[in-house]
């Protein structure tokens, strides 16, 4: 019997995703701002998210990407403003 009408599967590669502590490429930081006020971001990486302390707003980064939507914003606190 030859090889004909027989289905072979490989093993596919492993998916890694960014480690949640992995530093944000400092080149794409300084690309990227504040959607609503153009100005600066930093990047918190404990929290996985990118602060605008002028629109006092943090972006959440997922699985290494910045979702940079004020809907998806989260309003930062007068505690956080000051650290």
């Amino acid at each position: 019997m030859g090889l004909q009408g027989r289905r072979y599967h490989l093993p596919l590669p492993e998916r890694t995703l960014p480690e949640s502590s992995s530093p944000m490429d400092p080149k794409l930081l300084e690309l990227l701002v504040c959607p609503v006020t153009k100005g600066p971001l930093t990047y918190d990486r404990e929290a996985q998210e990118l602060v605008s302390r002028s629109a006092r707003l943090a972006y959440p980064v997922r699985d290494g990407i910045p979702v940079l939507l004020e809907n998806e914003a989260r309003t930062l606190t007068d505690e956080e403003l000051e650290q």
